[in-house]
Protein backbone atom coordinates (compact mmCIF):
# COMPACT_ATOMS: atom_id res chain seq x y z
CA UNK A 1 0.00 0.00 0.00
CA UNK A 2 0.87 3.65 -0.61
CA UNK A 3 2.06 5.29 2.95
CA UNK A 4 0.95 8.68 4.24
CA UNK A 5 3.05 11.11 4.99
CA UNK A 6 3.30 11.87 9.02
CA UNK A 7 3.72 15.63 8.05
CA UNK A 8 3.17 18.30 6.22
CA UNK A 9 5.40 21.00 6.93
CA UNK A 10 8.31 21.77 8.56
CA UNK A 11 9.00 24.47 11.24
CA UNK A 12 12.21 26.46 11.48
CA UNK A 13 11.53 28.97 14.55
CA UNK A 14 8.64 31.30 13.12
CA UNK A 15 8.80 30.07 9.79
CA UNK A 16 6.65 27.42 8.42
CA UNK A 17 7.61 25.38 5.50
CA UNK A 18 4.56 24.04 3.77
CA UNK A 19 5.33 21.12 1.38
CA UNK A 20 2.51 21.75 -0.56
CA UNK A 21 3.51 24.76 -1.54
CA UNK A 22 7.12 23.27 -2.09
CA UNK A 23 5.89 20.91 -4.65
CA UNK A 24 3.86 23.38 -6.48
CA UNK A 25 6.92 25.55 -6.55
CA UNK A 26 9.37 22.80 -7.64
CA UNK A 27 6.54 22.02 -10.76
CA UNK A 28 6.34 25.75 -11.75
CA UNK A 29 10.62 25.77 -11.71
CA UNK A 30 10.99 23.00 -13.53
CA UNK A 31 8.04 23.67 -16.10
CA UNK A 32 10.06 27.67 -16.78
CA UNK A 33 13.20 26.22 -17.27
CA UNK A 34 12.37 23.74 -19.28
CA UNK A 35 9.20 26.09 -21.37
CA UNK A 36 12.71 28.89 -21.56
CA UNK A 37 14.41 26.41 -23.41
CA UNK A 38 11.95 25.38 -25.83
CA UNK A 39 10.91 29.30 -26.08
CA UNK A 40 14.46 30.27 -27.49
CA UNK A 41 14.45 27.37 -29.94
CA UNK A 42 11.58 29.13 -31.15
CA UNK A 43 14.18 32.48 -31.99
CA UNK A 44 12.34 34.08 -28.51
CA UNK A 45 14.54 36.01 -25.87
CA UNK A 46 14.64 34.34 -22.76
CA UNK A 47 14.18 37.15 -20.40
CA UNK A 48 11.31 38.77 -22.45
CA UNK A 49 9.79 35.14 -21.56
CA UNK A 50 10.43 35.14 -18.25
CA UNK A 51 8.88 38.67 -17.44
CA UNK A 52 5.88 36.90 -19.26
CA UNK A 53 5.83 34.09 -17.38
CA UNK A 54 6.51 35.87 -14.34
CA UNK A 55 3.04 37.67 -14.55
CA UNK A 56 1.06 34.42 -15.92
CA UNK A 57 2.21 32.76 -12.25
CA UNK A 58 1.17 34.89 -10.44
CA UNK A 59 -2.30 35.29 -11.88
CA UNK A 60 -2.99 31.72 -12.84
CA UNK A 61 -2.12 30.98 -8.64
CA UNK A 62 -5.00 33.75 -8.05
CA UNK A 63 -7.15 32.82 -11.30
CA UNK A 64 -6.79 29.00 -9.80
CA UNK A 65 -7.64 29.92 -5.86
CA UNK A 66 -10.27 31.72 -7.31
CA UNK A 67 -12.13 28.69 -9.24
CA UNK A 68 -11.05 26.59 -6.16
CA UNK A 69 -13.30 28.76 -3.58
CA UNK A 70 -16.06 28.99 -6.51
CA UNK A 71 -16.47 25.35 -6.97
CA UNK A 72 -16.03 24.33 -3.08
CA UNK A 73 -17.40 27.34 -1.80
CA UNK A 74 -18.55 25.82 1.45
CA UNK A 75 -15.35 25.40 3.47
CA UNK A 76 -15.46 28.66 3.35
CA UNK A 77 -19.15 30.28 3.09
CA UNK A 78 -20.83 27.16 4.29
CA UNK A 79 -22.50 27.11 8.11
CA UNK A 80 -19.15 26.33 9.58
CA UNK A 81 -17.01 27.75 6.94
CA UNK A 82 -13.70 30.06 7.77
CA UNK A 83 -13.71 32.90 4.96
CA UNK A 84 -10.14 33.65 5.69
CA UNK A 85 -9.07 30.54 4.86
CA UNK A 86 -9.21 31.52 0.98
CA UNK A 87 -5.98 32.82 1.86
CA UNK A 88 -4.41 29.44 3.18
CA UNK A 89 -3.01 28.23 0.10
CA UNK A 90 -0.52 26.22 1.53
CA UNK A 91 -3.58 24.06 2.88
CA UNK A 92 -4.26 22.80 -0.86
CA UNK A 93 -6.79 24.06 -3.16
CA UNK A 94 -5.58 25.15 -6.56
CA UNK A 95 -7.73 24.09 -9.28
CA UNK A 96 -6.17 24.06 -12.79
CA UNK A 97 -8.55 25.31 -15.04
CA UNK A 98 -8.47 28.43 -13.17
CA UNK A 99 -4.32 28.20 -13.18
CA UNK A 100 -4.91 27.69 -17.21
CA UNK A 101 -7.46 30.11 -17.51
CA UNK A 102 -5.95 33.13 -15.20
CA UNK A 103 -2.68 32.54 -16.66
CA UNK A 104 -3.81 32.07 -20.44
CA UNK A 105 -5.06 35.72 -19.88
CA UNK A 106 -2.43 37.05 -18.59
CA UNK A 107 0.08 35.92 -20.85
CA UNK A 108 -1.94 37.66 -23.91
CA UNK A 109 -1.60 40.79 -22.36
CA UNK A 110 1.62 40.18 -21.70
CA UNK A 111 2.47 38.92 -25.16
CA UNK A 112 0.97 42.18 -26.79
CA UNK A 113 2.85 44.44 -24.65
CA UNK A 114 6.03 42.67 -25.63
CA UNK A 115 5.29 42.36 -29.38
CA UNK A 116 5.44 38.80 -29.39
CA UNK A 117 3.54 35.60 -30.75
CA UNK A 118 0.69 34.20 -28.38
CA UNK A 119 -0.08 31.06 -30.33
CA UNK A 120 4.07 30.58 -30.07
CA UNK A 121 3.71 31.12 -26.67
CA UNK A 122 0.90 28.81 -25.99
CA UNK A 123 2.47 26.13 -28.06
CA UNK A 124 5.56 26.48 -26.10
CA UNK A 125 4.26 26.18 -22.62
CA UNK A 126 1.71 23.37 -22.73
CA UNK A 127 4.04 20.33 -22.74
CA UNK A 128 5.75 21.72 -19.47
CA UNK A 129 1.96 22.37 -17.98
CA UNK A 130 2.12 18.52 -17.38
CA UNK A 131 5.29 17.86 -16.08
CA UNK A 132 4.28 20.69 -13.40
CA UNK A 133 0.98 18.79 -12.80
CA UNK A 134 3.13 15.63 -11.68
CA UNK A 135 5.49 17.32 -9.33
CA UNK A 136 2.55 19.38 -7.71
CA UNK A 137 0.33 16.47 -7.36
CA UNK A 138 3.16 15.54 -4.80
CA UNK A 139 1.82 18.11 -2.46
CA UNK A 140 -1.44 16.37 -2.15
CA UNK A 141 -0.45 12.85 -0.71
CA UNK A 142 1.59 15.41 1.59
CA UNK A 143 -1.73 17.52 2.76
CA UNK A 144 -3.63 13.61 2.28
CA UNK A 145 -6.17 14.91 0.14
CA UNK A 146 -7.82 14.00 -3.20
CA UNK A 147 -8.71 10.37 -3.20
CA UNK A 148 -11.50 8.39 -4.16
CA UNK A 149 -13.58 5.82 -2.53
CA UNK A 150 -12.36 2.77 -0.29
CA UNK A 151 -10.16 0.81 -1.97
CA UNK A 152 -8.63 -2.98 -0.94
CA UNK A 153 -5.88 -3.65 -3.31
CA UNK A 154 -1.63 -3.26 -3.22
CA UNK A 155 -1.85 0.34 -4.33
CA UNK A 156 -4.17 1.88 -2.48
CA UNK A 157 -3.67 4.88 -0.31
CA UNK A 158 -3.43 4.15 3.54
CA UNK A 159 -4.90 7.72 4.72
CA UNK A 160 -4.36 7.79 8.82
CA UNK A 161 -5.74 11.19 8.70
CA UNK A 162 -2.89 12.29 10.92
CA UNK A 163 -0.02 15.01 9.85
CA UNK A 164 2.27 17.03 12.03
CA UNK A 165 0.67 15.24 15.28
CA UNK A 166 -2.50 16.86 14.75
CA UNK A 167 -5.60 15.19 12.95
CA UNK A 168 -7.15 16.12 9.92
CA UNK A 169 -10.43 17.70 10.19
CA UNK A 170 -13.23 16.37 8.35
CA UNK A 171 -11.07 13.17 7.29
CA UNK A 172 -11.81 9.56 7.73
CA UNK A 173 -9.08 7.00 8.09
CA UNK A 174 -8.61 3.98 5.83
CA UNK A 175 -7.53 3.16 2.43
CA UNK A 176 -8.47 5.17 -0.66
CA UNK A 177 -8.04 5.06 -4.15
CA UNK A 178 -4.69 6.99 -5.05
CA UNK A 179 -6.60 10.00 -7.82
CA UNK A 180 -3.25 12.07 -7.41
CA UNK A 181 -1.22 9.58 -8.40
CA UNK A 182 -3.49 8.04 -11.66
CA UNK A 183 -3.40 11.69 -12.37
CA UNK A 184 0.71 11.94 -12.19
CA UNK A 185 0.37 8.65 -14.26
CA UNK A 186 -2.08 10.01 -16.75
CA UNK A 187 0.11 13.67 -17.15
CA UNK A 188 2.96 11.54 -18.13
CA UNK A 189 1.53 9.50 -20.11
CA UNK A 190 -0.26 12.61 -21.90
CA UNK A 191 3.39 13.85 -21.91
CA UNK A 192 4.84 11.50 -23.92
CA UNK A 193 2.44 11.10 -26.31
CA UNK A 194 2.35 14.86 -26.98
CA UNK A 195 5.86 15.05 -27.46
CA UNK A 196 6.22 12.18 -29.91
CA UNK A 197 3.40 13.37 -32.02
CA UNK A 198 4.48 16.66 -32.37
CA UNK A 199 7.73 15.75 -32.90
CA UNK A 200 6.35 12.96 -35.85
CA UNK A 201 3.43 15.32 -37.70
CA UNK A 202 4.96 18.67 -36.83
CA UNK A 203 2.15 20.18 -34.91
CA UNK A 204 2.09 24.31 -34.30
CA UNK A 205 -0.10 27.10 -34.31
CA UNK A 206 -1.51 26.22 -31.08
CA UNK A 207 -2.29 22.59 -31.94
CA UNK A 208 0.31 21.39 -29.40
CA UNK A 209 -1.63 23.64 -26.01
CA UNK A 210 -4.77 22.07 -27.80
CA UNK A 211 -3.63 18.70 -28.03
CA UNK A 212 -2.69 19.40 -24.07
CA UNK A 213 -6.10 20.62 -23.00
CA UNK A 214 -7.54 17.35 -24.85
CA UNK A 215 -5.05 14.83 -23.45
CA UNK A 216 -5.35 16.23 -19.99
CA UNK A 217 -9.29 17.00 -19.72
CA UNK A 218 -10.21 13.34 -20.97
CA UNK A 219 -7.81 11.80 -18.02
CA UNK A 220 -9.10 14.44 -15.56
CA UNK A 221 -12.85 13.58 -16.53
CA UNK A 222 -12.82 10.00 -15.13
CA UNK A 223 -10.01 10.67 -12.73
CA UNK A 224 -12.32 13.60 -11.39
CA UNK A 225 -15.82 11.28 -11.45
CA UNK A 226 -14.34 9.22 -8.56
CA UNK A 227 -13.05 11.72 -6.24
CA UNK A 228 -14.86 12.16 -3.23
CA UNK A 229 -13.91 15.45 -1.94
CA UNK A 230 -17.31 17.54 -1.36
CA UNK A 231 -17.53 19.88 -4.56
CA UNK A 232 -20.29 21.95 -6.15
CA UNK A 233 -22.51 19.77 -8.17
CA UNK A 234 -24.70 20.04 -11.58
CA UNK A 235 -27.38 18.02 -11.21
CA UNK A 236 -25.56 14.69 -10.79
CA UNK A 237 -22.06 15.51 -12.36
CA UNK A 238 -19.18 17.17 -9.82
CA UNK A 239 -18.66 20.42 -11.77
CA UNK A 240 -15.57 19.40 -12.32
CA UNK A 241 -15.85 16.05 -14.61
CA UNK A 242 -18.64 18.36 -15.91
CA UNK A 243 -16.16 21.21 -17.10
CA UNK A 244 -13.43 18.33 -18.22
CA UNK A 245 -15.52 16.59 -20.67
CA UNK A 246 -16.55 20.51 -21.71
CA UNK A 247 -12.56 21.16 -22.31
CA UNK A 248 -12.05 17.46 -23.77
CA UNK A 249 -14.33 18.11 -26.53
CA UNK A 250 -13.65 21.68 -27.57
CA UNK A 251 -9.74 20.83 -27.68
CA UNK A 252 -10.28 17.91 -29.89
CA UNK A 253 -12.80 20.38 -31.71
CA UNK A 254 -10.44 22.99 -31.62
CA UNK A 255 -7.21 20.97 -33.01
CA UNK A 256 -9.19 19.85 -35.70
CA UNK A 257 -9.95 23.38 -36.91
CA UNK A 258 -6.15 24.54 -36.47
CA UNK A 259 -5.24 21.40 -38.35
CA UNK A 260 -8.06 22.26 -41.41
CA UNK A 261 -6.38 25.91 -41.37
CA UNK A 262 -2.90 25.31 -41.77
CA UNK A 263 -3.87 22.70 -45.01
CA UNK A 264 -5.53 26.52 -46.60
CA UNK A 265 -3.09 28.72 -45.42
CA UNK A 266 0.06 26.19 -46.50
CA UNK A 267 1.79 26.91 -42.62
CA UNK A 268 1.13 27.60 -39.27
CA UNK A 269 2.62 29.58 -36.70
CA UNK A 270 5.95 28.68 -35.29
CA UNK A 271 8.21 31.29 -34.82
CA UNK A 272 8.09 33.59 -31.67
CA UNK A 273 7.65 36.34 -33.57
CA UNK A 274 4.85 34.81 -35.03
CA UNK A 275 6.08 33.56 -38.42
CA UNK A 276 5.89 30.00 -40.18
CA UNK A 277 8.96 29.75 -40.07
CA UNK A 278 11.79 29.02 -37.54
CA UNK A 279 14.77 32.37 -37.84
CA UNK A 280 17.84 31.29 -40.00
CA UNK A 281 19.96 30.35 -37.31
CA UNK A 282 18.26 27.89 -36.24
CA UNK A 283 16.34 26.43 -39.56
CA UNK A 284 15.64 22.98 -40.00
CA UNK A 285 14.92 22.38 -36.20
CA UNK A 286 11.30 22.57 -35.67
CA UNK A 287 10.68 24.03 -31.98
CA UNK A 288 9.72 20.12 -30.82
CA UNK A 289 11.76 18.62 -33.10
CA UNK A 290 15.62 17.85 -33.67
CA UNK A 291 15.60 17.59 -37.47
CA UNK A 292 12.69 18.38 -38.93
CA UNK A 293 11.12 21.22 -42.01
CA UNK A 294 9.85 23.73 -41.47
CA UNK A 295 5.91 24.45 -41.29
CA UNK A 296 5.49 26.72 -43.63
CA UNK A 297 6.60 29.98 -45.36
CA UNK A 298 6.61 32.45 -43.57
CA UNK A 299 3.38 35.18 -43.39
CA UNK A 300 3.81 38.99 -44.56
CA UNK A 301 4.76 41.54 -41.60
CA UNK A 302 1.74 41.12 -40.04
CA UNK A 303 2.55 38.28 -37.53
CA UNK A 304 0.71 36.03 -36.18
CA UNK A 305 -2.43 37.18 -37.80
CA UNK A 306 -4.31 34.65 -35.43
CA UNK A 307 -3.09 34.92 -31.91
CA UNK A 308 -5.78 32.42 -30.32
CA UNK A 309 -3.76 29.28 -29.38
Amino acid sequence: MIPSSPISALSLGPLTIHFYALCILSGIAVAMWWATKRWERRGGDGDTFFDIIFVAIIAGIVGSRIWHVLTSPAPFFGPDGDPLAVLYIWQGGLAIYGAVAGGALAVWFMARHKGVSFTALADTVAPTLLIAQVLGRFGNWFNQELYGPALDAWWAWEVTCVTNGQTIGGCVPGTYHPTFLYEQLWNLAGLAVLLLLSRRYQWAGGRIFWAYVAIYSTGRAWIDAIRSEPVLMIGEMRIHTLIALVMALVGIGMFVMLTIRRQRRGGEVVAADGSFGLPAQTAGNGPDEDGTEKSGTPPSAAADPSPGP
